[in-house]
């Protein structure tokens, strides 16, 4: 926002932690981050639980959300992953949700988006590399090292290729949480930005009334955008963990 008694902007201000839930918050170091993601998780754990509650054989529009979610997701891994990836499905589906949840919640005032922080980017697509590599390594045992040797490659190049292998390998971990986290920070940057111009330009007076209205319209473009965005920054982070699951189980 515009600094008080300044025309600066600070666009970055709104990504800064503070304590929630007062004193108890407080004592424990409890931020507005982890509560949003508490209330991700509630979400998520909501969605099925109240949309399947009704069991109707004409579905109702909550539990046919929710249908639709469950299907969307367990098709995903299957035709992803194979037929394993049905047993992979809780983890997929649980993982889509909380990070869509989290994009989405932090479009609203007085949100906060906990996914613009590396931090918690960075824990998501550290559990998926563990997982993807714990999966790998149960299926297929120490011959999941020949991961990183690929076939044909002239022994005098092996060295090089194996190095490469394993540098793209442990590359996922950064591409994963630096691709989620940028799109949401750079998203809500532009709308505190626009959103400051607003403020700025309607102070003016007569004058600023036009442009105030262009960035009025700018930012709610903006803000359909950043739904679209928050959307498909979720769809691809259980994408790429279907692929790399895929990869896992498949070795190749």
């Amino acid at each position: 926002m515009a600094a008080e008694g300044s025309s600066s902007i600070d666009a970055l201000s709104q990504f800064k932690l503070s304590t929630a839930l007062g004193p108890i918050g407080a004592s424990v170091n409890f931020t507005q981050s982890n509560l949003m993601m508490v209330i991700a998780g509630l979400l998520t754990l909501a969605l099925l639980w109240v949309g399947m509650r009704p069991r109707a054989m004409v579905p109702g529009r909550l539990q046919a959300a929710a249908e639709m979610a469950y299907e969307t997701i367990l098709s995903m891994c299957t035709e992803t992953i194979g037929p394993e990836g049905r047993k992979f499905f809780p983890f997929v589906f649980t993982l889509f949700f909380f990070i869509l949840f989290g994009n989405l919640m932090g479009v609203f005032p007085y949100a906060f988006t906990f996914t613009s922080h590396i931090a918690v980017t960075l824990a998501l697509s550290l559990l998926v590399f563990v997982l993807v590599t714990v999966v790998a390594l149960k299926e297929h045992g120490l011959h999941f090292f020949s991961y990183f040797v690929p076939a044909g490659v002239p022994k005098v190049l092996t060295p090089l290729m194996v190095l490469i292998e394993v540098i793209s390998y442990l590359s996922r971990i950064i591409s994963l949480s630096v691709r989620l986290f940028a799109n949401m920070m750079a998203g809500h940057v532009m709308l505190e930005v626009f959103g400051a111009f607003i403020v700025m330009l309607g102070a003016a007076g007569l004058i600023g009334w036009i442009p105030a209205g262009l960035s009025l319209a700018v930012n709610t473009a903006l803000i359909g955008f950043e739904l679209l965005v928050a959307t498909l920054q979720a769809y691809v982070f259980a994408v790429l963990t279907c692929i790399y699951l895929h990869d896992a189980v498949h070795l190749h």
